[in-house]
């Protein structure tokens, strides 16, 4: 019996990690809704990915840090006769600091797109698949929510929020086959640190720290597959991460980064 073919919406999916997740899901014979702010990087992604596969590739135009942006999603879906099957929460941007920027409004946006509109997006097509038996949710957090450190006080407790929410997900789910992941990058090779004037940092560190986003990509997708529902990305981070984790290695993290 022929498999279904299935439908994946990726958000962010203009650049870097998103545009990645689209190409990989379509080589594995995936439908691609692509959703990004950049119609004209969509269009030059969908013709890539329609030349180089069998797939249906449509681009819808949203800025997530806007509150209607996933419900106008849906309803879009909807009249594409689409359902999701496979779900890329990966839009995202570097955070402004919460207590030296003044500008609420800017933060409410920010905290808008980096977990409201992920929840939301969640509420809207977990029930379709877990009503199908079938579903894969990627929720794109970072290993910058695994440890709290001074003067980040938007982006890692945002990723932090990512990850409680994909286990709360996971253990919800799994028993009706649809399974919740929270894959958590380190550094990674795509345009997040050009536009977040990032530069600097990233030529400041150790060439060994950096991943290719195509790694990142394939060890989430096998992650989800398998169940996972917190996946850390990188055997670098891997390595690292049980250590961030420890109460005493926590401790002295805070008392170093406060200094």
């Amino acid at each position: 019996m022929t498999e279904p073919k299935r439908t994946a919406l990726v958000t962010g999916a203009s650049a870097g990690l998103g545009a990645e997740f689209a190409r990989q899901l379509a080589a594995g014979g995936h439908d691609i809704v692509g959703v990004a702010r950049r119609r004209d990087r969509l269009e030059q992604l969908a013709e890539e990915l329609r030349d180089g596969h069998d797939a249906r590739v449509e681009v819808l135009t949203a800025d997530l840090a806007d509150v209607h942006a996933p419900r106008t999603i849906a309803g879009k879906v909807a009249e594409l006769g689409l359902d999701v099957d496979y779900l890329v929460n990966n839009a995202g941007s570097a955070g402004r600091e919460l207590i030296e920027d003044r500008d609420w409004g800017a933060h409410a946006s920010f905290l808008q797109l980096m977990m409201t509109s992920m929840a939301h997006l969640c509420h809207l097509f977990a029930p379709g698949m877990a009503d199908r038996g079938y579903g894969r949710i990627i929720n794109v957090s970072s290993v910058a929510g695994r440890i709290a450190r001074a003067r980040d006080t938007n982006y890692g407790p945002t990723k932090a929020y990512v990850v409680a929410l994909s286990e709360a997900l996971h253990l919800t789910l799994k028993d009706q086959g649809v399974h919740v992941c929270a894959l958590c990058p380190g550094f990674t090779h795509t345009e997040f640190h050009d536009v977040a004037d990032m530069l600097d940092m990233k030529a400041a560190s150790p060439g060994f720290m950096w991943y290719d986003a195509d790694v990142v990509v394939r060890e989430g997708l096998a992650a989800v597959e398998k169940g996972k529902c917190v996946y850390v990305s990188g055997r670098i981070y891997r390595c690292i991460d049980p250590m961030l984790q420890s109460v005493f290695l926590r401790r002295l993290i805070r008392r170093f980064t406060a200094r």
